[in-house]
């Protein structure tokens, strides 16, 4: 069988497990503890990653890399229900200048973290929710190899260094119960939970966009990132767009042709975008690419089990 390559953090095996489904609630007060994880809690704990994350530790932040020699396949399909969308929600502080591009300028971002004792990077971007403070990116930026990451940021709106919308420590972090157990590649998705910052909560301060779960395929999208492989250099926000493919060989992912490299994992992928004002409905996030098809990106179809994702995080 073939190599493949999965842009990250970077790379990964999936496996053909299909977990028990998410059982915390709002109600309940918790998240379950066998997909979440928390992160930056405590003040002292926000504090501290907020310092930890100097420009020079961004500056250098790289994507891993990592190849094998084969990607198993999946015998599960991913799950669906009943078509649901989430929409936008426009800024409500209106106070940050916006630099063109729309809204997704504002909502997309880098987010920063700790692997294995390296400062690595990817990408996010935040959505419509209940408390204001949900984070959308890949599974494996959130948790990778059994190992939660940890010193965990999302910052909007990066570009060149600057931070115009502040740092956001994550509180919570969560993932599909299929990635949690497996790294199964066709439920790499993750969310995050992000503090108060100055008081304020996220979508507050940069809006957010909505989201959409059961969607049909093969539909124009507009994806966007922060690769920070060659030639790209993890300082600028940048995107492709097309018709998607379903993915042909080991996966039920959808594919875009792309030609984004390592740390735009978590990247969003919008339908229906427009163009004049930045506004669109997520579908998927970047995920992984083969070897042998540099040239076109995948992302997991959100279905069911991201639609409960959803659900957890924004009750956290």
């Amino acid at each position: 069988m073939r190599s493949a390559r999965l842009a990250v953090l970077s790379v990964l095996t999936a496996a053909a497990v299909v977990a028990a489904p998410l059982a915390a609630s709002a109600k309940d007060g918790g998240i379950d503890s066998r997909v979440a994880h928390p992160s930056a809690v405590s003040a002292s704990a926000q504090l501290d990653a907020l310092r930890y994350w100097t420009p020079e530790r961004m500056k250098s932040a790289t994507p891993l890399d990592i190849t094998v020699d084969t990607l198993p396949g999946t015998s599960t399909d991913v799950a669906k229900g009943e078509p649901q969308t989430i929409t936008p929600l426009s800024p409500t502080n209106g106070g940050g200048q916006w630099t063109g591009g729309g809204k997704v300028v504002t909502t997309s971002g880098r987010v920063f973290f700790t692997f294995q004792g390296k400062n690595a990077s990817c990408s996010g971007n935040a959505l419509t929710s209940g408390n204001k403070s949900t984070v959308v990116t890949a599974g494996h930026c959130v948790k990778y190899q059994g190992a939660w990451h940890t010193n965990w940021v999302f910052v909007p709106n990066y570009n060149n260094g600057n931070r115009p919308y502040g740092t956001w420590t994550g509180r919570q972090l969560l993932s599909t119960p299929q990635w949690i157990a497996s790294e199964d590649i066709n439920y790499d998705v993750g969310m995050a939970v992000v503090n108060q910052l100055n008081g304020a909560y996220l979508t507050d301060v940069v809006g957010g966009q909505g989201i959409a779960f059961n969607q049909p395929r093969g539909v124009q999208v507009y994806d966007f990132g922060f690769p920070a492989a060659a030639p790209y250099d993890g300082e600028k926000l940048i995107y492709c767009s097309g018709v998607t493919i379903n993915d042909f060989l080991l996966s039920q992912d959808i594919g875009l042709k792309c030609d984004m490299t390592g740390g735009s994992s978590g990247g969003p992928w919008f339908r229906s975008f427009s163009e004049s004002t930045g506004v669109g409905i997520q579908t998927s996030v970047n995920s992984f690419k083969y070897n042998f098809l540099q040239t076109y990106m995948f992302g997991p179809y959100f279905g069911n089990d991201a639609q409960t994702l959803y659900n957890s995080a924004q009750a956290a």
